[in-house]
């Protein structure tokens, strides 16, 4: 199910439905046995209420085990967002990585544009075509300061549970331009996206970014974010 397809579903289950619905577990059950195949239901359901007291190795086992309708498609990103960004990627640019790569989609994109790529995610093998892998937690990036000219970050932000930390490991491997892309979502606790944060405004991501030089933007549901890191500092 592509992701033009999921957040039309999204926008009329979040601005559709009175909340008295739309957050009721029973109305939200049959989504979700749906959407997650019938599997591990009840542990998904109540993901929020206990993700704060899982230790690093169950938060990233669980989205390792996890199975979705959403890893049967190629990307989380609109082919909107992805134009969209293309057309603004730093033309001086020499290297890009991607953190939270995923299945490397976005990557196969840039890479004839961008002399140099790499994606990083949790997973302790990934297969790129023509991008190198690193294995890594967006909390403590293994890579040094201003390691790669853009650093991008699609549909991962809304998953951390220390987002001041995240953020910072981004700019900080990042030499000239940070591109992040999150859902524009509201805030339910039965969500089929086990997200734990939420931007509802782009006011709020782009006070979570603390950049000064910067735009962002509604593109097809989803905020784009993108930053120039400041060449003096």
């Amino acid at each position: 199910m592509n992701r033009k397809v999921t957040n039309a579903i999204r926008w009329v289950m979040d601005e559709c439905l009175p909340p008295l619905i739309r957050d009721n577990k029973y109305f939200m059950y049959p989504f979700f046995y749906i959407w997650f195949k019938g599997k591990n239901i009840r542990q998904i359901m109540s993901f929020k209420a206990d993700v704060y007291d899982m230790s690093k190795e169950e938060f990233s086992e669980f989205y390792r085990q996890r199975t979705s309708l959403a890893k049967d498609r190629p990307t989380d990103l609109s082919e909107t967002s992805i134009l969209y960004m293309l057309d603004r990627l730093d033309p001086k640019a020499e290297s890009l990585i991607d953190i939270g790569c995923g299945n490397g989609y976005f990557l196969g994109r840039v890479k004839d544009r961008v002399p140099t790529t790499a994606g990083c995610d949790v997973f302790d093998e990934g297969k790129l075509d023509g991008s190198t892998y690193i294995q890594g937690d967006i909390e403590a990036l293994p890579m040094q300061d201003n390691a790669y000219d853009i650093v991008t970050c699609h549909h991962v932000l809304e998953h951390v549970i220390d987002l001041a930390q995240s953020i910072s490991e981004i700019k900080r491997v990042a030499a000239r331009q940070v591109i992040v892309v999150v859902p524009c979502q509201r805030y339910n606790f039965y969500t089929l996206d086990e997200h734990v944060r939420f931007f509802p405004y782009k006011e709020l991501l782009e006070a979570a970014m603390g950049m000064d030089d910067y735009v962002c933007k509604k593109v097809a549901g989803d905020l784009v974010f993108i930053g120039t890191i400041d060449s003096k500092n």
